[in-house]
């Protein structure tokens, strides 16, 4: 892979990533947040600007986390950042709204999801994403972040090389949005079927460790990374979208799903942990995935900062406050932190005094 500007500016020691990550992502990726925050509080629907408030304020952590691959080139973190913290909040908007809709309409959550293939094609037209549902009015603000992604991606060097595997997991991400939010009768139907479609391709996983696979955003974010290097080729684009899907993207949800049983459990919504026959049967999966989630990373120039994002994760996840309050995720996660190298254990305390900061402001 011939990325060498960029292999050279890459951070390889997680002191050095994590330096980056305060001194450069966390204040810009807020302050892009903080921009937008002033846009959705000026949504004159009041079930679409309190869906956006929301996530904005409890998935914070999302955009900061995404942030991470800003921190692996400066010198685009102008266009990553607010790329990144754009494409992020349309996903955590959408799925809000999708959560907690007043419709069960397929075509209605396929609409929506439209707004994020739009957002990653630099000339797609902008259209009436909420023709479809009765809350239609937000001011412009789902507008904005589409724009504000298609100005970012037209300015990355080698788009055109990535843009079909950002738009290939892009359209996975939105199957699985509209399949996991139809009515609760229908939903696993439509997850098998679609799983149906798509196992030839990753026969070793369950149904339920590929929909997971989908709904990550990192390939995303790290081809956008790559873009941001002139040297970035398909052949190159092809390499990371192979390395971080479906193992790293995997990884990312099912550890937030396993945080988030208990929130699901009240709130009636689809958990892929619900779906192995006991806690150790969930722990040995997850162990699989972290496992080949390393070696998918050994292909990519610089794997240390690919392992460090894997280390990084797993700290992220596990030491949310939501763990101590559930007993079995309590467990799992004990076990998954058994014998943990010191990088994640870095990242542990670096996640604490994140989550401490944010709670202070």
């Amino acid at each position: 892979m011939n990325l060498s500007a960029q292999t050279r500016q890459v951070p390889k020691t997680p002191v050095t990533l994590m330096y980056r990550v305060y001194k450069y992502v966390l204040p810009e990726v807020r302050a892009e947040l903080a921009r937008l925050r002033v846009i959705a509080e000026r949504i004159p629907d009041d079930e679409l600007r309190v869906q956006a408030l929301a996530s904005m304020t409890s998935k914070q952590f999302h955009c900061e986390g995404g942030g991470i691959y800003a921190a692996a080139n400066l010198n685009s973190r102008h266009i990553l950042v607010p790329l990144i913290v754009c494409l992020q909040t349309i996903s955590d908007y959408l799925d809000n709204l999708c959560d907690r809709s007043t419709s069960l309409d397929a075509d209605d959550f396929r609409l929506l999801h439209q707004s994020m293939l739009d957002a990653v094609d630099p000339v797609a037209p902008l259209r009436d994403y909420y023709a479809l549902r009765a809350e239609r009015e937000d001011g412009g603000y789902l507008h904005e972040l589409v724009s504000t992604c298609q100005a970012c991606v037209r300015q990355l060097p080698s788009y055109a090389s990535v843009q079909p595997h950002v738009t290939e997991l892009v359209g996975l991400y939105g199957d699985l949005q509209v399949y996991k939010h139809i009515a609760k009768e229908l939903r696993e139907p439509a997850l098998l079927a679609w799983w149906e479609a798509h196992r030839h391709r990753v026969p070793h996983l369950q149904w339920n460790e590929f929909a997971a696979a989908t709904g990550s955003t990192l390939g995303m974010f790290m081809l956008f990374l790559a873009a941001s290097d002139e040297a970035c080729t398909p052949e190159d684009a092809l390499r990371i979208r192979d390395a971080y899907f479906p193992h790293v993207c995997g990884l990312h949800i099912m550890l937030d799903y396993l945080i988030d049983q208990e929130e699901d459990r009240i709130g009636g919504d689809l958990n892929f942990c619900n779906y192995y026959t006991n806690q150790s049967q969930l722990t040995e999966r997850i162990g699989l995935i972290v496992e080949n989630a390393r070696k998918d990373v050994t292909r990519l120039p610089v794997p240390r900062f690919h392992r460090m994002v894997i280390e990084g994760l797993i700290a992220l996840y596990l030491s949310d406050p939501k763990v101590s309050g559930q007993q079995d995720v309590r467990l799992v996660s004990r076990r998954l932190m058994r014998r943990s190298p010191l990088t994640r254990l870095f990242f542990w305390g670096n996640s604490v005094v994140i989550r401490k900061r944010q709670s202070s402001n």
